[in-house]
C-alpha cells in the first residue's frame, strides 16, 4: 500500500475549476484557510502559493492515502496543518488549533477524486476490476460488498432511487438480490454487469451502472449528511467576510449547498406581515454572484469537470445584518 501511496504523490492530478476556486476564496497573504477535501493537494498547493510565511492552511481528508501525501507536504511547510477525518468534524479540528471564528476561507471540493477512481483496489469505478469497497477511508465502516450482500431488496431500491435518482431502481434491486443468491457480489465488474443486464434503457455516452455506483458510494460514505453537517461547521468557523466556496458534481450535492446558502442569506423566519428591521433578520451569509460552471476549454481538457458547479458565499455580521 505504501508503494501505491508514493506513486500517487507524483501522479499528475488536475483539480477542477482551480482558477475559479482561488478567485472565489479571495485569498489574503496572511490569512487562515481550510481545504476541507485535500485529495492529492491540487487546490492546497495553489493556495499555499498565495500565502505568506504568516498564512496558515488546514487540510482535511478521510482517505489515508491523501493524508500520507498531505503529511509529506507538511514536513516541508510550517504553514500546513493536517487532520484525517470527515469535514463534518471541522469545528473540532479548528478548536484544537484555536481557529474558531478566524478562518478567512473554506473550500469544499466534493465527490470522489480522480486518483481514487483510478485505483482498482478502492472499488469506486465500474470500469476497473477490483474489490467492491467504495469507502473513502477503507479502514472504517462497512464496505459496499458487505452491505450489498446483506441489505434487503427494499433498502437497496431506496438507496438507488434516493442517492442515484435511478428510474429503474426496483428492477435493478431485484436483479442484485437474484445475482447474490447464486454467489456473493464482491467485485466492481460483476456488479456493473448485473446492473447493465437489468437496465432496460441505456443512455448514450453513459454506462448504465453510473447512477447506481454513485448512489452506493454516497450511501456507504454518508456523503450528503456529512455535507450538511460540514456546511454548518464551516459557518461557525468563518471570520467576518470569510468565504465559503463549494464545488459539487451532481444535483443532490448542489441542491444542499444552494439551499444552505439561501437559508442563511434569508435569515430567521418571522410571521408574515410582521415589520422586521434588517438587523433583526439574523442573516449569516451573502451569496457572491451566480453559480459558476467550468469553461468549455476545461471540460475539453478534463472531462471530470463537465458536471461541476461552484457556489460562493461570504460570512455576514449577523448582528448588524451586513458584511462590511
Amino acid at each position: 500500500m505504501m508503494r501505491l501511496m508514493k506513486s500517487e504523490m507524483v501522479k499528475e492530478h488536475q483539480p477542477v475549476m482551480l482558477t475559479e476556486a482561488l478567485k472565489a476564496l479571495n485569498i489574503h497573504a496572511d490569512g487562515i484557510y481550510i481545504d476541507a477535501t485535500f485529495g492529492r493537494g491540487g487546490h492546497t498547493r495553489a493556495i499555499l502559493e498565495k500565502l505568506s510565511s504568516k498564512g496558515r492552511l488546514l487540510v482535511v481528508d478521510k482517505d489515508p492515502e491523501a493524508i500520507f501525501v498531505a503529511n509529506s507536504l507538511m514536513r516541508h511547510d510550517h504553514r500546513l496543518m493536517v487532520r484525517q477525518g470527515s469535514f463534518a468534524n471541522l469545528y473540532a479540528f479548528c478548536k484544537e488549533e484555536g481557529l474558531v471564528g478566524k478562518v478567512d476561507g473554506i473550500l469544499f471540493d466534493l465527490g470522489v477524486s480522480s486518483p481514487q477512481l483510478e485505483e482498482q483496489s478502492r472499488g469506486f469505478s465500474f470500469r476497473l476490476e477490483g474489490p467492491l469497497d467504495m469507502r473513502m477511508d477503507p479502514l472504517t465502516g462497512i464496505s459496499a460488498a458487505d452491505w450489498l450482500n446483506e441489505a434487503k431488496e427494499s433498502e437497496i431500491a431506496w438507496v438507488l432511487k434516493t442517492y442515484g435518482e435511478e428510474r429503474f431502481y426496483r428492477r435493478i434491486a431485484r436483479a442484485i438480490i437474484a445475482a447474490r443468491s447464486k454467489s456473493p457480489i464482491t467485485s466492481t465488474v460483476k456488479l456493473a454487469e448485473v446492473i447493465a443486464k437489468a437496465h432496460p434503457a441505456w443512455e448514450k455516452h453513459k454506462h448504465p451502472a453510473t447512477r447506481c455506483f454513485q448512489a452506493i458510494r454516497i450511501f456507504i460514505n454518508n456523503e450528503l449528511d456529512e455535507l450538511s453537517l460540514g456546511l454548518e461547521e464551516a459557518l461557525k468557523l468563518l471570520a467576518l467576510n470569510g468565504r465559503l466556496v463549494v464545488i459539487s458534481f451532481h444535483s443532490l450535492e448542489d441542491r444542499i449547498v444552494k439551499r444552505f446558502i439561501h437559508k442563511h442569506e434569508k435569515g430567521d423566519e418571522h410571521p408574515r406581515g410582521l415589520p422586521v428591521l434588517a438587523d433583526q433578520m439574523n442573516q449569516k451569509l451573502r451569496r457572491v454572484g451566480r453559480k459558476i460552471k467550468p469553461s468549455l476549454k476545461e471540460i475539453t481538457e478534463n472531462v471530470r469537470a463537465r458536471s461541476a458547479v461552484l457556489r460562493v458565499a461570504t460570512k455576514m455580521d449577523y448582528e448588524m445584518g451586513d458584511s462590511r
